[in-house]
């Protein structure tokens, strides 16, 4: 059977009118400035990628381990060697892509085999020495190591915090924009469709790191964005086991670049982690709404302790980015960040936990929390803590958090 053949058919979608928000509780909506499929968010996760139904084949036809192909004659067709393309990568490609961007069918996603392999792949091809590009300073802890390897090839990097949409002050003469929205690990939002305006109309390209949102909480490329980046390992594969990133871009011209990229490099996945990702996104909306429904839970019971100031989760009713995030957001993530009176105090809340793991990254099944400031790489205080809401009963993990507060209070 051949690779078009086996081509699955995307789902259409369409516009959908503005939801409002439940303003005593935060719950996700649909955003304004969002799309909405006509099939719901679980018909598409859940079917997204899948090849047309064959007699005597899987629904998901397993990894494909492959070097090589049988390739006669001249080089033509979609798979000639294992560092170009593999069949287990396009499914998986298709998948993200329709979720990317669930009413347009131009979409192209290249899966990577880390989210900063992706990273790298969206930034690089796109700058020469003498270019400028603007960079969040509060994102992403590599960023910085990014930034030392642009500088190094000759090009300008400029900051500037993501709340507030400040990088617009420094983004004239730039080649591209970069964005963090929500940032990691503080959580503040800017405004997507109005940057990316505002980067077009001065001829500056836009990148938007999307994967504390996942596509079914945000889909940037709907929003403005040229390139909707994001690392697989957290939330979209959801289960802690593998490393995966992807670009998605509407256009050619630039997608092809990235692929160049990704072929000269060779950052390219294993199979059997892309088959793994592809196999996850079916249960996406559920782990999604789910972990997203823990985060509310934990920000709502955490908000009226003394000993929790700086609290911040963009779904919560009076968080500063509330009000932004539901006019372009349909979920607000599985992250909450606080703070902790003394990085003493944080360690003994860490160590006194008993559902939730203490480990780095964020948007497994099982709940993870960390002090952030361990690293050295964040602007955070000592007693910073990020917090991934996991799939656990919400009851049980509010009431393991708040009794590790009370065993830890100073």
């Amino acid at each position: 059977m051949t690779d078009e053949e086996r081509a699955p058919e995307r789902i259409p979608g369409r516009t959908a009118a503005p939801a409002h928000a439940d303003e005593s509780t935060g719950a996700p909506l649909t955003g304004e400035d969002s799309t909405t499929p006509a099939f719901g968010d679980g018909t598409r996760a859940v079917r997204a990628g899948l090849p047309e139904p064959a007699k005597h084949e899987p629904t998901l036809p397993g990894p494909v381990f492959a070097a090589h192909f049988h390739l006669p004659g001249e080089p033509t067709g979609p798979y000639t060697y294992g560092r170009d393309e593999n069949p287990t990568w396009t499914h998986l490609e298709r998948a993200i892509g329709e979720l990317e961007s669930p009413a347009d069918d131009s979409v192209e996603t290249l899966v990577f085999a880390s989210g900063m392999a992706a990273i790298s792949a969206a930034l690089f091809p796109q700058l020469r020495a003498g270019d400028a590009v603007v960079l969040p300073d509060d994102g992403y802890q590599a960023l910085p190591l990014v930034r030392e390897q642009l500088t190094a090839y000759g090009i300008e990097v400029r900051t500037a915090p993501t709340g507030g949409d400040a990088q617009l002050d420094v983004l004239d003469g730039a080649r591209l924009l970069w964005l963090e929205t929500p940032s990691n690990p503080g959580l503040d939002v800017c405004d997507i469709r109005r940057l990316a305006d505002a980067a077009h109309a001065r001829g500056a390209l836009v990148a938007v790191d999307n994967t504390l949102a996942t596509p079914l909480g945000q889909c940037p490329l709907d929003l403005g964005a040229d390139f909707s980046v994001a690392s697989g390992t957290k939330q979209l594969s959801g289960h802690g086991d593998l490393l995966l990133g992807y670009v998605a871009c509407r256009d050619a011209e630039l997608t092809a670049a990235v692929r160049r990229w990704r072929k000269i490099v060779g950052a390219i996945p294993g199979p059997m982690e892309a088959w793994l990702a592809h196999r996850s996104l079916a249960t996406l909306q559920l782990r999604v709404d789910r972990q997203n429904a823990n985060a509310l839970a934990l920000a709502l019971a955490l908000r009226d302790r003394a000993d929790v100031t700086g609290l911040r989760y963009p779904g919560l009713p009076d968080d500063p980015s509330y009000k932004l995030a539901t006019r372009q957001m349909r979920r607000f993530g599985c992250v909450v960040s606080f703070e902790l009176p003394s990085r003493a105090g944080a360690e003994r809340f860490l160590g006194a936990l008993r559902l939730v793991d203490d480990a780095t990254s964020f948007g497994g099944v099982r709940s993870t929390a960390e002090r952030r400031g361990r690293w050295g790489g964040d602007a955070v205080p000592e007693g910073f803590i990020r917090f991934s809401a996991g799939a656990e009963d919400a009851d049980d993990l509010v009431a393991d958090v708040l009794r590790a507060l009370d065993e830890a209070r100073d």
